[in-house]
């Protein structure tokens, strides 16, 4: 789910291998983040990872977006961050750009901090 949505966000294969994919999501994330899955019929159809200040990942399932999961994740996000969070996006990606602005993010800088090597769009969310 999270490499397909990830492909397709960006329009390009993924860089890593499965087994890259595998080992990040059950050591590396979940060191620095919470994860939680979003299911549908014990089937994942959705994945946050998160921390009190940022949010590193956010994937729907294909044929599981427009129907609310993001927006439900991204809350529990809300609800337990300080108050602000920040993310990256790829320029690339404006589904995520609309979705993002939609749930009051706000640009705050843009770059080329990423492995995929494509400019990308620093988030900025405050609670008010």
């Amino acid at each position: 789910m999270w490499r397909n949505s990830k492909e397709q966000a960006l329009g390009q294969k993924e860089i890593h291998s499965f087994e890259n994919h595998v080992n990040f999501l059950n050591y590396i994330l979940q060191d620095q983040f919470q994860v939680y899955l979003a299911l549908v019929d014990e089937v994942v159809v959705g994945m946050i990872a998160y921390n009190e200040n940022e949010i590193s990942q956010l994937y729907i399932h294909l044929d599981f977006q427009g129907i609310g999961i993001g927006q439900s994740l991204l809350e529990e996000a809300k609800e337990h961050s300080t108050g602000r969070l920040t993310l990256h996006t790829f320029e690339v990606n404006k589904k995520a750009q609309g979705f993002y602005e939609k749930h009051g993010f706000n640009i705050i800088g843009r770059g080329y901090e990423n492995e995929e090597n494509l400019p990308d769009i620093l988030y900025e969310w405050t609670s008010k």
